[in-house]
């Protein structure tokens, strides 16, 4: 640690801010070397408010660097990252999709790069608000992704995800998204943390070195990205990354568990988060920021005599299957609410695919019934949570779908159009 690092000082105290400078003030309390930027609605503010703080001298050390795209600035991540150094930088929507083959890159690589996403709707047509399409779109990448529901789980999230990416059996970048306006640009009360205790939480900045795997260094030569002919360990480095996705699973609960022990704030065992889910008789499987506000529509429920639970899906990969099967074991049918699309499987949203997938041939577990709502930033009222629960109840009690399914999905909320 440089004599500048040493002079970073962070005492723990509440402040409100917006989702985006939560992001902003955990890369800070992270203590990141590099940041790359590059401006892109709703995530610009990220990135704005860490060019104050290097600006202003309250990231000694920390090298921020203007670039010309959402690929230059994975490329730029990827370089430094590959350096032996701790980056992070946010985007999101069109963003992500413009970086898409610098994000496979840096899964191949096993790079510990963290980035934030405010999730946005993809287009056309153009659109800016809260979906989660897009960094679900990058599901196959080797990528880790979670969903935050709240700004503090963003700070905390980000700290976390750190701890995780670069534990030396994992290695692995990780998103972390939150919904685009609905968090990013709303404001509510954050604990920052004391700087002497999120590094003594977080591993050590890595040395000059590099990671153990990979570095530059004219003394140690090594070749980077060179080809791999089939015969040779393409194969197996592939399966090295599913590997490692694997095992950051307990790495993730571990990680919670520590976390909590430490701040004092739970995150149910770090993949799902369970509300009411024990003497429950229908539930259901819900991420982002709706999450928060189905866990009223459970309580307002429950006042009126009806059993529902909910689980919050926390991690998208590596996906909690063991998890998934559990609690689907609690309850007779499971409402999988998506606000993302995934056009032409069975159900048309992702996590209700990734759910019914998980739960197949699975004696015991409870009947699914997928629901998309809020696509686009669509408003989702706590009245039509509560309906998407009493129909989980009539769909339990009748064993008759909902007369308004299309394909085999409720999509919940639809206008009237021709």
């Amino acid at each position: 640690m440089t004599e500048a690092q040493k002079d970073f000082v962070q005492k723990r105290e509440s402040i409100i801010i917006k989702g985006n400078v939560a992001a902003a003030y955990a890369a800070k309390s992270a203590r990141v070397q590099v940041i790359s930027a590059y401006p892109i609605t709703p995530q610009t503010t990220v990135v704005e408010k860490l060019s104050e703080f290097v600006d202003n001298g309250l990231m000694p050390g920390t090298e921020y660097i203007k670039m010309e795209s959402e690929h230059s600035v994975f490329a730029a991540v990827i370089g430094a990252s590959t350096a032996g150094t701790r980056t992070f930088t946010a985007t999101s929507g069109q963003g992500i999709f413009y970086a898409h083959e610098m994000i496979h890159w840096a899964a191949g690589a096993r790079l510990p790069i963290v980035v934030a996403i405010a999730s946005r709707g993809p287009a056309p047509p153009w659109n800016i608000w809260a979906d989660f399409t897009d960094v679900i779109s990058q599901r196959d990448t080797g990528w880790m992704s979670c969903f935050c529901a709240e700004h503090q789980e963003i700070y905390d999230e980000i700290l976390m995800s750190y701890k995780v990416c670069e534990d030396q059996d994992i290695l692995l970048p990780k998103f972390v998204s939150y919904g685009g306006f609905i968090l990013s640009h709303t404001s509510k009360p954050v604990i920052l943390e004391d700087q002497d205790l999120v590094d003594k939480f977080l591993p050590p900045l890595p040395s000059e070195e590099g990671w153990p795997h990979i570095w530059i260094d004219p003394k140690r030569p090594m070749m980077f990205g060179n080809l791999i002919m089939p015969s040779s360990f393409y194969y197996e480095f592939r399966l090295k990354i599913h590997d490692a996705n694997i095992r950051a699973k307990e790495k993730i609960k571990n990680v919670a568990k520590e976390f909590e022990k430490i701040f004092g704030r739970n995150y149910g065992n770090g993949l799902i988060q369970e509300y009411k889910m024990d003497n429950a008789d229908v539930g259901v499987i819900i991420y982002g920021d709706l999450a928060l506000q189905m866990e009223q529509a459970v309580d307002d429920l429950r006042d009126e005599g009806y059993k529902v639970g909910m689980v919050k899906l926390r991690h998208f990969r590596p996906f909690p299957t063991e998890d998934i099967i559990e609690v689907a074991k609690k309850v007779k049918v499971f409402g999988v609410i998506d606000r993302a699309t995934a056009f032409g499987c069975q159900t048309g949203g992702p996590i209700s695919c990734e759910v019914k997938a998980a739960l197949h041939e699975t004696k015991g577990t409870a009947k699914i019934l997928p629901i998309i709502n809020g696509l686009g930033g669509r408003e989702v009222s706590l009245e039509q949570q509560k309906n998407q629960l009493i129909k989980l109840v009539k769909y339990n009690e009748t064993g008759e779908f909902p007369k308004d399914m299309i394909h085999g999905t409720l999509w919940d909320g639809l206008l009237e159009v021709e």
